[in-house]
């Protein structure tokens, strides 16, 4: 089993919940998600969201969660770790347009 890292990130994300950088995890793949930050880009407190989606459901990280102006909120990290599988991926949504930055660190295991 090979492990590789990667980073993945979106810029200015909204209203409309975004999958971090397009990224779903690929057949007999399973990902580890080592971090997660959402930073509020804008001069005002915003609320955000962060779930995991497939085919069948959506599974809240956080919800409606605020970040203070130039905040940022760490969903993922630490001691904290989030197993995600074939054809997963990380979607992030905000209650206000072009507001958050994310980040997503995670590693793949095939």
């Amino acid at each position: 089993m090979a492990n590789t890292f990667y980073r993945k990130t979106s810029s200015n994300v909204g209203t409309t919940a975004t999958t971090v950088n397009g990224y779903t995890v690929g057949a007999a793949t399973t990902a580890v998600v080592l971090g997660l930050s959402l930073t509020n880009v804008t001069g005002a407190q915003i609320s955000v969201s962060a779930f995991i989606a497939n085919a069948t459901a959506l599974t809240y990280l956080v919800k409606n969660a605020p970040v203070s102006a130039g905040g940022a909120l760490v969903i993922v990290g630490g001691d904290q770790k989030v197993i995600i599988q074939t054809n997963d991926n990380v979607k992030v949504v905000s209650d206000t347009a072009s507001s958050i930055d994310a980040v997503m660190s995670i590693m793949e295991i095939t």
